[in-house]
C-alpha cells in the first residue's frame, strides 16, 4: 500500500506530456518549461492572437480564431534564450484532416483549401464522388489557418509523424 502511495505522489510532480503547441521557433534542444518565464510578453505581441496563455500559464498556440503569421514578435519580445530564428522551420506542425470532415459524408465542401495560402490542401476528384482533402505535408507550414474556417471542426495541427 505505501508502495502504491508513493507512486501516486512521484506522479503529482512528474510532467504532463507536452500535448501543447508552443510559440513558432522554440529551440528544440530546450525544455519550453523549464526556460519559459510566463511573462505574456509573446502572448501580448501576437498580432493576430493566436498565441494565448494555456496550462499552467504558459503560452501556447490555439488557432481556433486565426493563424500564425510567422511575424515572429514573440521570438524577438522574448527576453530568455528560448527561440531560435535561424531554424529552417518555425515548427514541426502539420495540418491533419480527420474523419469528421464533412466530405466523407458526401457534402461538397473545400473551406479550407480556400484558406490555406500554402496551396497545401487540394482535393482529389474521385468519379460519383465528392473530393476529399489530400494535405501535402511537404507545403503545410503548420499556420492553422485552415482550422477556423472548417465547419465541422476537423482540422487539428499536430506534430509531423513524417520523418524530417
Amino acid at each position: 500500500m505505501s508502495q502504491s502511495i508513493n507512486h501516486s505522489r512521484r506522479n503529482l510532480f512528474r510532467r504532463k506530456k507536452f500535448d501543447a503547441q508552443r510559440p513558432p521557433w522554440i529551440k528544440t534542444d530546450i525544455e519550453f518549461t523549464d526556460e519559459c518565464t510566463r511573462c505574456n510578453a509573446c502572448i501580448d505581441a501576437c498580432e493576430t492572437k493566436v498565441l494565448v496563455k494555456g496550462d499552467g500559464g504558459f503560452p501556447e498556440i490555439k488557432f481556433t480564431e486565426d493563424e500564425c503569421t510567422f511575424c515572429q514578435q514573440c521570438a524577438t519580445v522574448c527576453k530568455e534564450p528560448i527561440f531560435d530564428l535561424t531554424q529552417t522551420q518555425p515548427w514541426s506542425i502539420k495540418a491533419v484532416v480527420n474523419d469528421t470532415c464533412l466530405t466523407y459524408k458526401g457534402v461538397w465542401c473545400q473551406s479550407c483549401k480556400d484558406a490555406c495560402d500554402p496551396g497545401a490542401i487540394s482535393f482529389k476528384m474521385a468519379v460519383g464522388q465528392i473530393p476529399k482533402p489530400i494535405v501535402d505535408i511537404d507545403a503545410c507550414t503548420g499556420c492553422g489557418a485552415c482550422v477556423s474556417p472548417c465547419p465541422a471542426v476537423s482540422i487539428s495541427i499536430n506534430e509531423s509523424k513524417s520523418s524530417e
